[in-house]
């Protein structure tokens, strides 16, 4: 059941309880989980927070909670299966449910006792009608069984043969009427479930809440915009989708900078102030320098298609026609003069239409820590990702996800630094990969789509057994290829990428996103084509992440798992 008042239906009804949190490992998450414990902490709410990483990992939590708790908030994930059928719960167990995930499950969306859905009505849901999808068996049995009553025998035979032909007539009409009810509600359902794509950030449904509840901070206010500008980092949302909703955090940030004028004029040393700014797809370019950020910058990248000696010189020639010294541009962006920092945003604007690069801009925010510390929403979704992800260290997923947790308070600078350090890695690693795919020819095209295995032993490899840094590498790779094909077609497919993951095991983790385009719906069909693939071929898959178009493969089940999925696709 869809909540219509958030504040009413969730806050005021677990606000006396314990409450389980059950959070998903992703950057919007972490953020609603963020202004969540603001929340609780202001209201001395109790909670215990707990780690999720795919639908196993959930249904033992609930398992281990499921005695001690009777509410339960689960944060990006859930709404996409029939969570009841997965989690078996008593009749007295609450789940609250805010997921980006889409489409929401059919069953959760008509339950009214025990499903209680945080999600935004203004996204397009497109739920199918109840009396389309279920139908009431007690009328149909009833139905049946008064065509069944006979008199006990008093009729006269003719009489009562053409009352039992009769009978008979209504019951195939009966079946006939139920069958192509039934027909009509697959093809319903299939239209339905098709396609997998992600709705309004939990992180801005939570913010609202604390708006609604007039207890929102600047800090909440900032955990918003990084949950937003992660659907945007890993492409998740439209390029409509993402103005649209910059626009409603922006006047939210122009509120609070409002109210606290008088805080700014004092700058105090902590004082935080959010700023709404038009600024450079470049990752990372304030803590790098703008040489390493413009070539590890996926849309730079494959605009100059570094990976070719032609792509350098073009890149050469850019620097060039920006007037910008070449000691200045590799040295870190800290360190560069300030009469070229102060200009430098539209001076790279002004060369970058010249090189086709139209878009260059960016509309995001920024945030100043006292004096000292300035960062972009998406140096910090970058830095987060990286430690959530982090492999350098043989960590527990919860070691991580407590760190890419704590990374997000500014009472904890050195750690988010330390993660722009691991994202810069990452992000190298990412290109060097895309580069290497692209030169020895590992994109191949299977007809409906194309497909890109890494083999074990290929550098960083370890790093893209993870969901988020395999989900940037296949955007940027199809993108790079996009640009470097010859071959129109190829240029219209979607990807299916494939990584090892246990090699012990003998897994790999394969993954399918859309074609690359700048008017795609971000609609995701893979989730659906994989299952299918998986069932026909009884190929030894696991379907454990919240994103259905991940998933886990037996390492001899690739190739028959692959044919099954060419037959479906065309």
């Amino acid at each position: 059941m869809f909540v219509t008042d958030i504040r009413k239906e969730f806050y005021d009804v677990v606000v006396n309880q314990r409450v389980a949190l059950l959070v998903s490992s992703d950057i919007d998450a972490l953020c609603a989980c963020k202004i969540l414990q603001a929340l609780f902490h202001c209201d001395q709410v109790q909670y215990t927070l707990v780690p999720v990483t795919g639908w196993q990992d959930l249904e033992t939590a609930f398992l281990e909670h499921k005695e001690q708790f009777s509410y339960f908030l689960l944060i990006n994930c859930g709404a996409n299966v029939d969570l009841l059928e997965t989690l078996q719960p008593d009749d007295d167990s609450v789940f609250f449910i805010c997921d980006t995930h889409r489409p929401v499950d059919v069953v959760n969306v008509y339950n009214d006792t025990q499903i209680k859905l945080l999600i935004k009505q203004d996204d397009d849901l497109g739920v199918p009608a109840y009396d389309d999808i279920f139908r009431d068996e007690e009328e149909e049995e009833e139905g049946e069984d008064s065509g069944n009553e006979s008199d006990g025998g008093s009729e006269p035979s003719g009489k009562r043969r053409r009352f039992d032909e009769g009978a008979l007539e209504r019951r195939i009409e009966r079946q006939r009427e139920r069958r192509s009810w039934e027909a009509r509600r697959r093809e319903i359902l299939f239209e339905y479930e098709q396609y997998e794509y992600h709705g309004t950030s939990s992180a801005m449904v939570l913010f609202e809440l604390a708006w609604v509840m007039t207890k929102d901070t600047k800090d909440m206010l900032w955990w918003a915009i990084i949950g937003l500008v992660d659907q945007w980092v890993h492409d998740k949302i439209t390029h409509m989708k993402y103005v649209t909703d910059v626009a409603k955090l922006q006047r939210h940030v122009s509120r609070h900078n409002h109210h606290n004028e008088d805080e700014e004029n004092s700058l105090s040393i902590d004082c935080m102030r959010i700023s709404f700014e038009y600024d450079l797809r470049l990752a990372l370019y304030q803590h790098w320098s703008l040489y390493e950020s413009i070539c590890n910058s996926c849309y730079t990248s494959s605009c100059f298609k570094l990976w070719s000696m032609h792509g350098q010189k073009k890149l050469q020639e850019f620097l060039a026609d920006m007037g910008l010294p070449l000691k200045q541009v590799r040295q870190k962006f800290s360190s560069m003069d300030m009469s070229i920092k102060e200009n430098l945003r539209e001076v790279i604007e002004e060369s970058s239409s010249k090189y086709g690069m139209r878009d260059i801009r960016i509309q995001t925010f920024g945030v100043h820590f006292g004096f000292k510390n300035k960062f972009l929403a998406s140096d910090v979704v970058h830095g987060a990702a990286a430690l959530l992800e982090n492999v350098e260290k043989d960590e527990s997923g919860s070691d991580n996800f407590i760190k890419a947790l704590d990374c997000l308070s500014r009472s904890n600078i050195d750690r988010l630094h330390r993660g722009i350090d691991l994202a810069k890695k990452k992000l190298m690693a990412i290109q060097q990969t895309v580069a290497s795919c692209i030169c020895t020819n590992l994109i191949l095209s299977q007809g409906p789509f194309l497909y890109c295995y890494l083999m074990e032993g290929t550098p960083d490899v370890r790093l893209f057994s993870k969901p988020m840094a395999l989900l940037l590498l296949s955007k940027y790779l199809l993108k790079a290829f996009v640009r470097s094909t010859r071959n129109k077609r190829c240029r219209l497919l979607p990807l299916v990428m494939a990584a090892p993951l246990d090699v012990e095991k003998g897994t790999v983790i394969v993954l399918g996103i859309p074609p690359e385009s700048e008017t795609s719906d971000k609609k995701n069909f893979f989730g659906r084509a994989f299952e299918k693939a998986a069932e026909s071929t009884s190929s030894r898959t696991l379907h454990d992440n919240f994103d259905m178009s991940i998933i886990e493969l037996k390492m001899e089940d690739r190739s028959k798992f692959l044919d099954a999925l060419v037959t479906l696709l065309s």
